[in-house]
């Protein structure tokens, strides 16, 4: 694979504005020594005003308007009842979120029961992260509606990405590998994220598309140029 290949594309990171420890700068500037091509930051939202988080997080992403990394600004709903997860997906488009996802029904955390669902019922939401014992259902479902499925490179998270991949497989689901950074030393290399999917029993083919295919195609749908 030629270089301009590997450049890495994650959807899926944390500041100190919420649980991350580093600035959005910090991750930027980091993400541009891992060779990241596109790094979205997506702190967490839950029922309030997504506006000021989301007017800080564009306010340094301003800095970075030349390259060489493509930022996204976004939010991670988190821990919403999912009847609500519609509504705050659509605030926080309005509020200026580029990319919208959902922590999904991890085992690690107590989620909602029926969140998973409620993220691939909401045509605002673009993944739909570390969903857990994702049902068989609900991965045809994100096929029909386009949404993306997460492979997580965070512990604990990370522990249903087999079960994950093999559901979305069957599916013919979209698949990324994310980081889930909440530091700088979180965020993967190319080479960590293909260890990630193949280590969840990804072929070679899906893999490729995981890390390479897949997220230019959502980037493109997100209106961002590479």
């Amino acid at each position: 694979m030629s270089a301009p290949a590997r450049r890495r594309f994650d959807f899926h990171a944390h500041t100190y504005l919420t649980d991350g420890s580093a600035s959005a700068t910090d991750m930027w500037t980091a993400g541009d020594r891992l060779a990241h091509r596109v790094l979205a930051i997506t702190d967490h939202v839950a029922l309030e005003d997504p506006r000021p988080l989301l007017d800080r997080l564009h306010a340094e992403a301003r800095a970075f308007a030349d390259g060489p990394v493509v930022t996204l600004v976004g939010v991670e709903i988190s821990m919403v009842p999912p009847r609500h997860i519609d509504a705050v997906a659509r605030a926080a488009r309005k509020a200026g979120a580029e990319l919208v996802i959902v922590h999904g029904e991890t085992l690690a955390e107590p989620v909602p029961a029926g969140t998973n669902r409620a993220a691939i019922d909401c045509r605002e939401v673009d993944l739909l992260a570390h969903p857990g014992l994702l049902d068989p259902a609900d991965a045809e479902l994100a096929h029909a509606h386009g949404t993306v499925l997460e492979l997580s490179g965070r512990s604990g998270h990370s522990i249903t990405n087999g079960h994950v991949a093999r559901v979305a497989l069957a599916a013919g689901a979209a698949i990324v590998v994310d980081s889930d950074a909440h530091r700088t030393g979180d965020l993967l290399s190319f080479e960590r994220a293909e260890h990630v999917g193949r280590g969840a029993g990804l072929p070679d083919l899906p893999v490729a598309s995981a890390l390479t295919a897949t997220p230019e195609s959502l980037v493109r749908k997100l209106g961002k140029r590479l």
